[in-house]
């Protein structure tokens, strides 16, 4: 037996030998291949930006701080090094962070160098500032070698401007995949324009350490290559009114979604994109891309029934139709007009003013009863039937039901006259009131005026037409003359303005909810049109949904004020295309020498005794004027809303005056006020904006 175990221990032996000489070289490369591995690199993402500059997504680097605590020059000497420069190192990290004392770090230091950890996390997600300055840390400047100090880059996407916009740029949501790994997904523009943002990653060879672990090796990296950056048609200023209007009315009505689109009438550029959804906590969030929805539309679809009809030459203007008092039967269905107005007999103009869901429907049926296909066509015609081209996944594809459905009956297509039985999203139906408004050119609706790399532009994306023409020039008139007669003489008439004129239809449309139908009364309100009337620049569409029994539900009342505040705020805003007007002469034909602080005036004309007769009666402002014999201070007067005459005032009084009025001043060359943009007496508004020119 003793014989035996001392002949197996000279053959392991024996075997071991061998295996250190004759098969040594071989078994450490395959331990190598074992232990090391290349891993990929992230590139840097490129930056969104907005058509002005802003950045609207970007990314940004963080670092994870690891110790190699057998490094060699760390450990050379009994830890020489190490020791020295343990006290400075562990100040300068507290001073750095703050969130331990110098003891702490000192502590935590001594435990990781201790335990021999190849892989010891120091500190997780600090910011490049914050790198930088710890490169300059005692020990870490002498490098990885001598120090074992590891940084891991990563990238992290930071949206400067937070909620706005955030669904149409891209909102990154992580999540864990089976590895264990953090893994983005990206929507918006962030996921259409990904292959040119994400870049092309590198690579980096990596040594698996114990417990799963693995640290870089260094210099075996291959760059990687910088993904390109978006310019966008976004603007920041524009997205940051829609989205503030639209938010004050959701939260106010307690709204459970809502879009509001902003679009440049003559390019089709699209300006704002507010998406908002009710979260469970009652807050408000970007959560789905709502502009992008298919929704029945409602009343804003009666344009497309006004159209054809006029090309069709069924009907004009004033062509008469019986609204029946707003109630029309058909068979054993009823068509209702959503708001009581005891009308019969109006004209067709009148009828889309008070959007009467009744003369849209028995004209429909009266011209296309019998051949559909007629009226279809003209709704294929308009780029309602396939996607509007903007390049966001996730469009709905617009549902028009044709006579060989199996759902078509003989309701379909009159309640398609006024809205109902189709599906449309809130961009396509923004697309044909800009094609209106566009004196009848249809603009491809578009998000990304250019890629570009290092400053240079690689791509860059025109204006695109759709349709030059949708409609003949008299019909174009007619619609426009309607639209605007809404806003004139229908249900947005509450809402007109005297600063300037706008043009839109007001939409109210039940929600269909699953098996229950629209049982349930909730209620979808819109509002789509364009501003100003006669020269149009912007076109805008708002629908919001409504909660089961909220406080207000008609278009008129919760989409056409949101409208009526972004094109008021945007009409300010455009202070290129307001005219100088003189100010209007006071009520006497004196010339005015002075206009500014009451106060000033009569301490003057006391001190030096000017003959002047004061009839301010103690007011705040004040204007002087030459008489024939003395100077005559009159009382000038100021009320809120009104814009007041600033004519002959400095420019202080002048700013001090309109800043407290809550309006912008753009004062342009120097000297007293001699004209202004709003003519005194004209309403104002908070945030508008008035030029002064000054000589």
């Amino acid at each position: 037996m003793f014989l035996g175990i001392a002949a197996c221990c000279l053959l392991v032996v024996g075997k071991a030998v061998y295996i250190q000489t004759a098969e040594g070289a071989y078994w450490k490369g395959l331990s190598d291949s074992l232990h090391l591995e290349y891993r990929d690199m992230d590139a840097d993402r490129g930056t969104i930006y907005s058509e002005d500059g802003s950045m609207l997504s970007t990314s940004v680097p963080y670092f994870d701080v690891r110790i190699d605590f057998r490094a060699e020059g760390l450990r050379e000497k009994g830890g020489r090094r190490f020791r020295e420069h343990l006290d400075t190192l562990s100040l300068r990290l507290s001073a750095l962070f703050g969130d331990m004392s110098p003891e702490g770090y000192r502590r935590v230091l001594r435990e990781g160098y201790r335990s021999k950890d190849r892989y010891f996390l120091l500190r997780r997600n600090i910011d490049f500032r914050q790198y930088v300055e710890m490169r300059t840390f005692p020990l870490v400047r002498s490098g990885p070698n001598r120090s074992g100090f590891i940084f891991e880059e990563r990238e992290k996407r930071l949206m400067p401007f937070g909620l706005l916009a955030n669904r149409t740029i891209g909102l990154s949501r992580e999540h864990l995949d089976v590895r264990g790994r953090t893994v983005s997904a990206n929507v918006g523009l962030e996921l259409a324009y990904d292959s040119i943002l994400r870049g092309v990653n590198g690579r980096r060879l990596v040594r698996r350490l114990s417990g799963g672990a693995f640290a870089p090796v260094e210099g075996s990296e291959i760059e990687p290559e910088d993904g390109k950056d978006l310019v966008t048609t976004l603007d920041i200023n524009i997205q940051d009114i829609a989205q503030g209007a639209l938010m004050r009315m959701m939260a106010g009505n307690e709204a459970e979604e809502g879009t509001c689109i902003v679009m440049e009438v003559a390019t089709g550029k699209v300006k704002a994109m507010a998406n908002l959804g009710r979260q469970p906590d009652g807050s408000y969030h970007e959560d789905l891309n709502y502009a992008i929805r298919g929704s029945e539309p409602g009343s804003t679809f009666k344009l497309v029934t006004l159209l054809s009809l006029f090309e069709d030459g069924h009907a004009g203007i004033d062509t008469e139709v019986d609204l029946e008092q707003g109630v029309w039967s058909i068979g054993a269905a009823t068509v209702k007009d959503s708001e009581r107005h005891g009308r019969d007999r109006v004209t067709l103009r009148e009828a889309f003013e008070l959007s009467s869901n009744v003369g849209m429907a028995k004209l429909v049926m009266q011209h296309y009863g019998t051949r559909p296909e007629a009226f279809l066509a003209h709704v294929g015609r308009l780029g309602l039937t396939g996607s509007t081209g903007l390049g966001l996944q996730g469009e709905s594809r617009p549902v028009v039901h044709r006579p060989s459905s199996r759902i078509w009956s003989r309701t379909t297509l009159p309640w398609m006259g006024f809205g109902y039985g189709l599906s449309l999203t809130p961009l396509h139906t923004l697309m044909l009131y800009n094609a209106v408004a566009n004196d009848g050119r249809m603009m491809k609706p578009y998000l990304v005026n250019a890629v570009v790399k290092d400053g240079r532009v690689l791509q860059a994306y025109a204006p695109e037409t759709v349709n030059p023409r949708i409609c003949s020039p008299a019909s174009l008139e007619a619609l426009r003359a309607c639209l605007e007669g809404v806003v004139e003489n229908g249900t947005a008439r509450k809402l007109k303005t005297e600063a300037y004129r706008f043009a839109g239809k007001t939409g109210t449309s039940k929600v269909a909810d699953g098996v229950r139908g629209y049982a349930d009364n909730i209620y979808r309100s819109s509002f789509v049109g364009y501003f100003p009337a006669d020269r149009p620049r912007y076109s805008c569409i708002v629908v919001v949904r409504n909660r089961l029994g909220a406080k207000l539900r008609y278009g008129s009342e919760v989409a056409a004020p949101v409208f009526r505040e972004v094109a008021d705020r945007l009409h300010a805003l455009d202070v290129a295309t307001q005219p100088l007007h003189a100010a209007a002469p006071g009520t006497d034909t004196m010339p005015r020498l002075w206009s500014g602080w009451g106060p000033d005036f009569r301490h003057i004309a006391g001190r030096w005794a000017v003959s002047t007769e004061d009839s301010t009666g103690g007011s705040r402002w004040a204007s002087l004027s030459r008489g024939p014999d003395r100077s005559v201070g009159h009382r000038l007067p100021v009320r809120q809303g009104v814009m007041p005459s600033v004519a002959g005032m400095g420019l202080r009084d002048a700013l001090f005056l309109l800043e407290n009025l809550d309006l912008r001043v753009e004062p342009v060359g120097g000297g007293r006020v001699r004209t202004q943009s709003i003519p005194p007496g004209s309403p104002v508004h908070k945030g508008q904006t008035v030029r002064l020119g000054m000589g």
